[in-house]
């Protein structure tokens, strides 16, 4: 076994703000999937971008709003993940903070099986 220490790097780009991105070793060596742990703080804000692939946001603690090409903010929280398209806008915004862990790929995830919320 081996304990690494994770790098924090904070994010102002986009017009983020209060947000911190722990970017993982790239899964099984494959550079064209990404996996991060990225921490919002009270009030925080990942500011609206495109996806770079699909990506799947899954909240791990806490709670906040993603919001998607429409803009429409939808609430999420812990048990749940939103999903992006390639070239999607989107921002996730959190009034208590949040913690997510964030998976990018250029291979759609296969959502079978998974219930669609609302």
């Amino acid at each position: 076994m081996q304990v690494v220490v994770l790098p924090d790097r904070p994010i102002e780009a986009h017009g983020s703000s209060g947000m911190t991105l722990h970017p993982l070793p790239a899964p099984l060596g494959d550079p064209q999937r990404h996996v991060v742990v990225v921490e919002l703080a009270q009030g925080g804000r990942i500011g609206r971008h495109p996806a770079v692939g699909w990506q799947v946001f899954v909240v791990m603690s806490g709670a906040g709003e993603v919001a998607g090409s429409d803009g429409v903010r939808v609430p999420i929280t812990v048990g749940e993940a939103a999903v992006w398209e390639p070239g999607e806008q989107h921002e996730t915004t959190t009034r208590d903070g949040l913690v997510a862990t964030i998976l990018e790929s250029e291979d759609a995830p296969d959502l079978a099986g998974f219930v669609r919320r609302g």
